[in-house]
């Protein structure tokens, strides 16, 4: 299995910047790529980026997509979300989340970190 520790959430006005970090560890070999969801009070899950594990190559949500930058340090098995210019909408509590080379998720969920952007 894959545990995960996600950190660097807090509280920041409209227009801030926060980086979360999700360091991994035990079976990191099985990586395939590393996930970002996050999840707003009483809605769904949902995918914000994602990290190829060995190319480094990154994908984003619109909504998200010029404003937000993944990248990882494979030698600290550590992926980063580096977020910029936030707004209220970002609010929510986000996730990492390792995949496997069959687009599965590996492991469970963190716990995840609370990123809260006031207006």
């Amino acid at each position: 299995q894959v545990q995960l520790v996600e950190s660097g959430g807090g509280l920041v006005q409209t227009g801030g910047s926060l980086r979360l970090s999700c360091e991994a560890s035990g079976r990191t070999f099985s990586i395939y790529a590393m996930r970002w969801f996050r999840q707003a009070p009483g809605k769904e899950r949902v995918f914000v980026g994602s990290i190829m594990w060995g190319s480094g190559n990154t994908n984003y949500a619109d909504s998200v997509k010029g404003r937000f930058t993944i990248s990882r340090d494979n030698a600290k098995n550590t992926v980063y979300l580096q977020m910029n210019s936030l707004k209220p909408e970002d609010t929510a509590v986000y996730y990492c989340a390792p995949m496997g080379n069959d687009g599965s998720r590996i492991g469970s969920w963190g716990q995840g970190t609370q990123v809260t952007v006031s207006s």
